[in-house]
């Protein structure tokens, strides 16, 4: 299988102060992705918080505001092609107005809002997301109000 380009879906300043999908990723059919990092942070508030995110599977998509390529879904190298995720209400997009089917969580971890999350698997432990699947980066618990960021990165694995 040829290993692909990499991609992210970025949630650049968008306000969330409830449980929901701040990123969200729908493969496209050519091939799984290999989720490489998943982050989260906000950038305006000082006060102390604890939260729960999660990196997880759905089986129905969350309402997101559709993703934009260049903006919203970008390339990590100006010379990747353009990448096969579904960009859509239901598919590739950010910030859900309505949460989908939460299935399997991935990874789940707590933090302070004060720092922020990184998740940077050892390259033995990278989840990979089916071909036409479905994956989130999604807030277990409601942030205080805040201005969010929130990132996942991932590579295609397609066809040769």
């Amino acid at each position: 299988m040829f290993i692909g380009p990499c991609y992210a879906v970025v949630n650049n300043g968008v306000s969330i102060s409830t449980a929901i999908t701040a990123v969200q990723l729908l493969t496209g059919s050519n091939g799984p992705a290999e989720i490489l990092r998943a982050s989260v942070s906000q950038g305006s508030t000082a006060t102390s918080a604890q939260l729960a995110v999660s990196l997880l599977r759905k089986s129905a998509a969350a309402t997101v505001t559709t993703g934009v390529a260049g903006t919203t879904l970008v390339s990590q190298n100006p010379l990747n092609p353009a990448s096969n995720a579904t960009l859509s209400t239901s598919g590739t997009g950010i910030t859900a107005s309505a949460e989908g089917t939460n299935t399997a969580q991935l990874v789940t971890d707590g933090l302070n809002d004060l720092n922020g999350y990184i998740f940077l698997p050892a390259q033995e432990e990278r989840p990979i997301v089916a071909a036409a699947a479905i994956v989130g980066l999604t807030f277990m618990t409601a942030p205080q109000s805040a201005t969010r960021y929130a990132r996942l990165s991932f590579r295609e694995l397609r066809g040769s």
